[in-house]
């Protein structure tokens, strides 16, 4: 039994507790609380800080934030377009990505259009790979099951946080058809409602993830989704590439989404209030707050070991060429070449298009006659474009070619290789009045016919001078050029690609007239120099042959480059062509 004097000084201890426990409470009820939110969207696969921040300095940005605020108190999410891109993802079908995510320790990620390029089977496997959640609550298969899960909760600093995934019904025509056969992307306001419907009563805060995007031209969107349905909080968006630095509020709704490649990382931060209200405050990391940053030994390690594999990997012989594929800057960017040829035939190949049109300036390198690595063809085309089809009207395509000759015979990156069409090109007419007769499969085009062209979805978006094509409708998204020329010369070798006058040059530029300087006669006697000035220069013409440039042709006559290209009326330097006559000072 206690002593009385101990039953006394217990129960003064026991009622100074209790005296003391609420205002305890309410300290700790009214001590600010936050989390962070971390997200990334349509990277790419860009691994590497160029021209992004590249996931190495995004590792130590988020660590740094969990050193700051608690591990347990940041919340990092993707919102797609991640596992496909550069060759590095798609040499090891996005598993290197995965790799990198789950080293970072990402929280949940909605699948983009792109992450199914290498087809529904696939994305299925990834996402077992994933140390977290990929979520999307309306793609659903044939059963009416979901495909991956609809939607996860994470509990963190006293807060129920409900995460659910949209993806974009795009998708249905932005990767190739047969990627996604047998699914239905349902629709995401719908679909939002019975997430919300589910959440509310489970949770404080609800968050969708989308693949959405804000392109006025997209029958779905996330600003749509947010006018539609009441209830969810936060929109972590992607699809559009859309950078907003302080998000856009829609309604009760706050969207946000951090640009492309890496450019920016997004992070909002949730202050918490004691009746455990939230309020959200967005920001963008970029790539120059991020310039200055070291990145993170583990990752750099990583995409170090990923590298290497890629390395590997992409030596692998594909086929073979009994001839060089003339990649070269001086010719793709001024004529057909049978490197343009291999690379729009693939484009036919994969898309079922009727014409082809891709810029010579992207493509960036020859092959020589032999063996034809993977690593051949990613140095050829290094971009990670991939091939997407519109449709376009007879004049379109007119007005399209006008655009890639403009500059001829100047060497231009806008420079048109096409498949399943050809033209005349008048050089001696003004730009925008060059192109004539075009022909699609051997019969003269129709200029109010409407066409299905496959290009990269660089010019697909206007690049290049293509502006004729920024607001047409996309009609199909496909792999990416390297993947799709890798597959064909796996499936044809190289084949009926010889250059065959698809762009039959009818007249030259003209080139300046030559005149005979009389020489004026003076009294004074006469110098060595004006002897030489009143002795006529004797000239020889001479045809460009295949390999040829100014500077050798120059070194040849005893002149210079320059001179040369001052007495052929040669803009460009760089650009003369098989066939043309040039005059060359005799020996």
């Amino acid at each position: 039994m206690f002593k009385k004097k101990s039953l006394v000084s217990f129960i003064a201890l026991l009622l100074m507790t209790v005296l003391l426990l609420p205002a305890q409470l309410m300290a700790a009820e009214t001590t600010p609380k936050t989390i962070t939110i971390v997200y990334t969207n349509d990277t790419h696969s860009r691994v590497e800080a160029n021209p992004g921040i590249g996931f190495a300095k995004i590792a130590a940005k988020i660590n740094d934030l969990r050193t700051a605020n608690g591990k347990e108190n940041v919340l990092v999410l993707d919102s797609g377009d991640t596992l496909h891109g550069l060759p590095i993802a798609t040499v090891s079908k996005g598993a290197g990505i995965v790799e990198i995510l789950n080293a970072i320790g990402y929280d949940a990620m909605t699948p983009g259009n792109h992450d199914f390029n290498y087809g529904q089977e696939r994305l299925i496997e990834l996402s077992q790979k994933m140390s977290f959640p990929l979520l999307s609550a309306n793609l659903k298969k044939a059963d009416g099951t979901t495909l991956f899960a609809p939607y996860t909760i994470k509990e963190m600093n006293g807060l129920k946080i409900g995460i659910f995934g949209l993806a974009t019904p795009e998708t249905t025509y932005k990767t190739h058809p047969k990627n996604v056969a047998g699914l239905t992307f349902e629709d995401p306001s719908k679909v939002a409602k019975a997430m919300v419907d589910e959440l509310q009563g489970k949770t404080d805060i609800i968050i969708a993830l989308a693949h959405l995007g804000l392109d006025e031209s997209s029958t779905y969107t996330s600003e749509k989704v947010a006018q539609e349905v009441t209830g969810i909080d936060l929109i972590i968006d992607g699809h559009s590439h859309t950078t907003l630095p302080e998000g856009k509020q829609v309604k009760d709704t706050l969207i946000v989404q951090a640009g492309e490649y890496g450019n920016s990382i997004g992070i909002v931060t949730v202050d918490i209030a004691a009746n455990k209200k939230v309020s959200f405050s967005p920001s963008l990391y970029t790539k120059d707050d991020a310039a200055e940053a070291s990145p993170d030994e583990t990752l750099t390690a990583l995409i170090s070991e990923l590298k290497m594999k890629f390395d590997a990997l992409t030596g692998e012989k594909i086929g073979s060429t009994p001839v060089k594929l003339e990649g070269a800057r001086d010719f793709v960017r001024t004529g057909e070449t049978n490197m343009g040829n291999l690379i729009v035939n693939a484009m036919l190949q994969v898309t079922g298009a009727d014409v082809a049109l891709t810029n010579g300036g992207g493509i960036r390198a020859s092959i020589e006659a032999g063996d034809i690595t993977k690593k051949d063809i990613i140095t050829v085309l290094p971009f990670g474009n991939y091939i997407a089809t519109i449709d376009v009207t007879g004049q379109e395509i007119v007005d399209a070619l006008e655009v890639g000759v403009a500059g001829y015979p100047e060497a231009a990156g806008s420079f048109p290789h096409i498949g399943g069409m050809s033209f005349k090109l008048d050089a001696s007419k003004a730009s925008g009045s060059r192109v004539s007769g075009v022909k699609i499969s051997n019969k003269a085009l129709d200029l109010s016919a409407t066409y299905s062209l496959a290009t990269n979805d660089f010019i697909a978006a206007g690049g290049d001078g293509y502006v004729m094509f920024k607001d047409n409708q996309i009609t199909g998204e496909y792999p990416g050029l390297d993947e799709a020329v890798i597959s064909y010369i796996n499936a044809f070798g190289v084949k009926n690609i010889d250059v065959i006058g698809k762009v039959t040059v009818i007249t030259e530029s003209p080139k300046a007239e030559i005149k005979e300087v009389t020489p004026v006669t003076d009294t004074k006697k006469p110098t060595t120099s004006d002897i030489v000035a009143e002795t006529k220069p004797v000239f020889v013409e001479y045809i460009v042959q295949y390999g040829d440039t100014l500077a050798k042709l120059a070194k040849s006559a005893g002149t210079t480059y320059q001179e040369l290209a001052k007495l052929n009326n040669i803009i460009n330097p760089h650009a003369i062509f098989v066939g043309n006559t040039l005059l060359i000072p005799a020996n």
